[in-house]
C-alpha cells in the first residue's frame, strides 16, 4: 500500500491544520487535525520507546471513545500496530477469553474498567498528557504496511457461540471509506454525532473512519440520550447521523422531537435491523429522509444503500450494493438465483476480510470453495430492478413440517400491527412438526391485544405453517450492545 493511502490525519494536518476534527460531546473538549496528528505521532513514538510496540503487535483497549482513542487509531495507521477494541460491557471472564485469543503486547484501559483485566496494563488518563508529542518535535512516524495487514481485530458479538476476531485490514479501511463516500454526500464539510460504541465496527467504520479520511467533523457521544442527541444534531448542524431503529424510535418518542430543528440533516443512516415503515414515515413527515443499508463486521461494513427517495416505494429493501462491491445470490442447490428467488448472499471485493484471527476453520467455512466469495449467511432476494431484500439470517431459519421458515418474514407482518411495538420470532422444538414459531411481543402503550388476535392477524397474511404457535408478551426485547435483537437470550425466556 502506498504511504499516501495510509496516513490520513497527517494530510489533513497539512491541508486544514486548524479545523476541528473531533469533539468530545460530554466534556466539550475539541482537537484540530494538526493537534490530532501531533498527538498520534507522540503515541506511536511513546508506545515504541516504552513498550517496544512495533508493526503487527496487538494493543487491546478497554475504553469509551475520547480524543485520545481516535489519536490511537491514527497512530496505528502510522506505525502498523493492531488495535483490539474490547467490549467493556462484557463479564471479566469474557474479556479475559478475548485477551487470551488476541495475545496483545499491551492493554490500555480507562480506570473504571481496570477490574476487567487481571494482567499488567497501562492506564490511559483522560488528559493523555504522557502520550502527546514532545514539545518542538515535528516528526511523522510512518511504517510501511501491506494491504492485508490488520489495523483492527474486531470481535463479533458471539450471539451464536464464542466470539471470533475479525481481521480488519488497512485495505478494507480504505475501500470502505471510498464506497461510503460514493454512496453518501461525504466530504470535508460533513458533520455528524457518533453514538455507536468503539468495540463495534459500526462505531469505527460506518461513519467515523470515512469522516476522518475525508476531513470531516465528528462529535463523540458515549452515552445515548435521545433528547441530547436531538439537541446536538441541531446545535452542531450535523448533516448525517447514524443510528439503529431502537435509537430512532426513542428520539421520535421524545416530547421535543416535533419542535427539534433537524433541517440540517441530509438523511439518517439506519443499520443493525430493519426500520419499521411507520417510523420511516414519521421522520418523513418531519422532513428527515431515511437511508437504510446493510453491513457486517467481516465485509465493509458499508455494503449496500437504499437511496432516501426509494425509502417508501422500495420499503423493506436494503438497496443496491455500493460501488466496489460484487455480489452473487446462491440457491441452496448451488446455482445462481433468478430475480425474486431466495438464496444466500455472497460478496467479493477489496473490502472483504482475509479471515478470522487464529481460526483457520472459521475462515475456511466463511468462504466459497474457491476462496473467492465471502458467504454472508444472509438469505436475500433481488428484484427486477436489482434492489436487495433480506429474507433472514440463514442461522435463524427453522424447519416446520419440512418447510423452511424465516423469522424475519413473520416479524415483518407482525410489525404492521399498530398494537405491536417490537417483536421477534424464533423456532422451538415441536413433537409433530419438528419446529414451530414462538413470537415475543412488546405491546404498544395501553394495548390490550390478545395472543389469539395476533394469530388471526398472521393467518390473514401468512401461510398457516408460518403462523407462530406460541406467543409471549414481554416488556422489552433483549438487545446486544450493537442494538440488535439478542436471539440467543430469547431461547431462555
Amino acid at each position: 500500500m502506498d504511504i499516501w493511502q495510509q496516513d490520513w490525519i497527517s494530510k489533513w494536518a497539512l491541508y486544514s491544520p486548524n479545523k476541528i476534527a473531533i469533539q468530545e460531546h460530554e466534556s466539550g473538549k475539541e482537537i484540530t487535525y494538526k493537534t490530532l496528528n501531533d498527538c498520534a505521532n507522540g503515541i506511536a513514538q511513546y508506545l515504541n520507546s516504552e513498550y517496544n510496540i512495533v508493526k503487527g503487535d496487538r494493543v487491546a483497549v478497554l475504553a469509551e471513545y475520547d480524543i485520545e482513542y481516535v489519536a490511537l487509531f491514527s497512530a496505528a495507521q502510522k506505525a502498523g500496530f493492531i488495535i483490539v477494541p474490547i467490549n467493556y460491557r462484557l463479564a471479566q471472564a469474557e474479556v479475559i477469553d478475548i485477551v487470551h485469543d488476541a495475545s496483545p503486547k499491551l492493554i490500555l484501559t480507562q480506570k473504571k474498567y481496570e477490574h476487567l483485566v487481571s494482567q499488567d496494563f497501562a492506564n490511559i488518563n483522560q488528559d493523555y498528557a504522557i502520550l502527546t508529542t514532545i514539545d518542538g518535535d515535528e516528526i511523522n512516524i510512518i511504517t510501511q504496511v501491506e494491504d492485508d495487514d490488520p489495523i483492527f481485530i474486531i470481535y463479533t458479538s458471539g450471539t451464536t457461540g464464542k466470539p471470533k476476531g475479525v481481521k480488519y485490514t488497512h485495505k478494507m479501511l480504505f475501500w470502505n471509506s471510498i464506497n461510503t463516500a460514493l454512496s453518501l454526500k461525504l466530504n470535508a464539510e460533513s458533520r455528524t454525532v457518533n453514538v455507536m460504541p468503539p468495540f463495534h465496527t459500526g462505531g469505527w467504520n460506518v461513519l467515523l473512519t470515512p469522516f476522518l479520511h475525508h476531513g470531516g467533523f465528528v462529535s463523540m457521544c458515549n452515552k445515548f440520550e435521545a433528547e441530547k442527541v436531538l439537541q446536538t444534531i441541531a446545535s452542531l448542524r450535523c448533516n448525517i447521523f447514524m443510528g439503529v431503529p431502537t435509537m430512532l424510535g426513542m428520539m421520535a418518542n421524545e416530547k421535543s422531537f416535533e419542535s427539534s430543528d433537524l433541517s440540517c440533516l441530509d438523511y439518517i443512516i439506519v443499520g443493525g435491523e430493519s426500520m419499521p415503515i411507520p417510523l420511516i414515515e414519521r421522520y418523513a413527515r418531519k422532513g428527515v429522509a431515511i437511508r437504510q443499508g446493510y453491513g457486517m463486521t467481516e465485509v465493509g461494513p458499508n455494503l449496500t444503500s437504499l437511496h432516501q427517495d426509494d425509502a417508501i416505494n422500495k420499503k423493506g429493501s436494503i438497496g443496491r450494493p455500493n460501488f466496489y462491491v460484487q455480489h452473487r445470490i446462491i440457491h441452496e442447490n448451488g446455482h445462481d438465483c433468478q430475480a425474486n428467488e431466495a438464496g444466500e448472499l455472497w460478496l467479493r471485493g477489496p473490502m472483504v476480510t482475509p479471515g478470522y484471527w487464529h481460526n483457520d476453520k472459521a475462515t475456511k467455512d466463511a468462504f466459497s470453495n474457491d476462496g473467492e466469495w465471502f458467504k454472508t449467511g444472509d438469505i436475500v432476494i433481488e428484484d427486477e430492478d436489482k434492489y436487495l431484500y433480506i429474507v433472514d439470517r440463514l442461522k435463524n431459519m427453522f424447519i416446520s413440517g419440512a418447510e423452511n421458515v424465516y423469522p424475519a418474514e413473520i416479524e415483518k407482518v407482525l410489525r404492521q400491527h399498530t398494537d405491536i411495538q417490537e417483536c421477534a420470532v424464533i423456532g422451538v422444538k415441536d413433537e409433530k412438526w419438528g419446529e414451530v414459531g414462538k413470537a415475543f411481543i412488546v405491546k404498544s402503550a395501553e394495548s390490550l391485544i390478545s395472543d389469539e388476535e395476533i394469530r388471526n392477524f398472521c393467518i390473514s397474511k401468512l401461510a398457516k405453517y408460518k403462523v407462530p404457535k406460541y406467543i409471549t408478551f414481554i416488556s422489552a426485547l433483549p438487545k446486544t450492545d450493537s442494538g440488535k435483537i439478542d436471539r440467543k437470550s430469547l431461547k431462555f425466556l
